[in-house]
């Protein structure tokens, strides 16, 4: 009979330790194609720093999975360790969200590859950077041309100044404007926080004050509001 019940408790300590290693509100799936073998992080930025949330060990097979808990969505990485390689093609950026997400993607083209689903805000996120990134090629082709003048011994024409100002202003704008559409998602006040927190304080107001109150409670949207109420404050001065 004792020697039940102590086999019994070590069965219910071992379910309990294993019941905690695994619980979590956002379960992650996916597959590196072509990485048999190493390691994979899964990441936050925490006071400025990325501390590891998972590490995941892949060995011989390219499918991996870890569940983690999120207390609201929030940008984590997933940081492929390729060893001896000095790649930067190895930290996957993506919104995650309670649920259940998939990330596949490629050992050669890890970021350029990835797949991402699961996530409204990641879907959100992938659009908004669809539309920066050509407001981004527009000024990486006028700044070019600066780079030509001066290689050339030229001046750069007065234009070239007014149309990297116009397209600035354009992106600005339309962030603001995502952001304050998809004001019901944390992607908005992450946007407002990293793409245009030197705005025009009216523009974030309206951003803030059109934040669902589920999202004002989020971990970006209360960043956001101490954001405000500071730079509120410098401002009066």
């Amino acid at each position: 009979m004792h020697k039940f019940i102590i086999a019994f408790c070590s069965l219910a300590i071992f379910a309990s330790c294993s019941d905690t290693k695994t619980q979590g509100n956002l379960e992650i799936s996916g597959s590196v194609k072509g990485l048999k073998k190493g390691k994979l992080y899964i990441q936050r930025v925490q006071d400025t720093t990325l501390v590891a949330l998972d590490t995941i060990i892949l060995n011989g097979k390219s499918t991996f999975e870890s569940t983690i808990q999120l207390d609201s969505p929030e940008m984590l990485y997933l940081f492929l360790d390729r060893g001896v390689s000095n790649s930067i093609d190895n930290n996957l950026l993506f919104f995650a969200e309670p649920g259940k997400m998939t990330i596949d993607t490629d050992l050669e083209f890890f970021l350029g590859k990835a797949k991402i689903t699961g996530s409204k805000n990641q879907e959100l996120y992938e659009q908004y950077k669809a539309i920066i990134s050509q407001f981004n090629d527009q000024q990486l082709e006028l700044m070019k041309d600066e780079l030509m003048a001066f290689k050339n011994k030229t001046s750069v024409s007065p234009e070239n100044e007014k149309k990297q100002d116009a397209i600035l202003k354009r992106r600005y704008l339309y962030a603001a404007n995502f952001a304050l559409t998809n004001a019901d998602h944390e992607v908005a006040p992450y946007i407002a926080l990293t793409d245009i927190y030197d705005m025009n304080l009216k523009y974030l107001d309206t951003i803030q004050k059109a934040m669902s109150p589920q999202v004002s409670k989020s971990k970006y949207g209360k960043k956001l509001n101490e954001f405000l109420a500071e730079r509120k404050k410098k401002e009066q001065k």
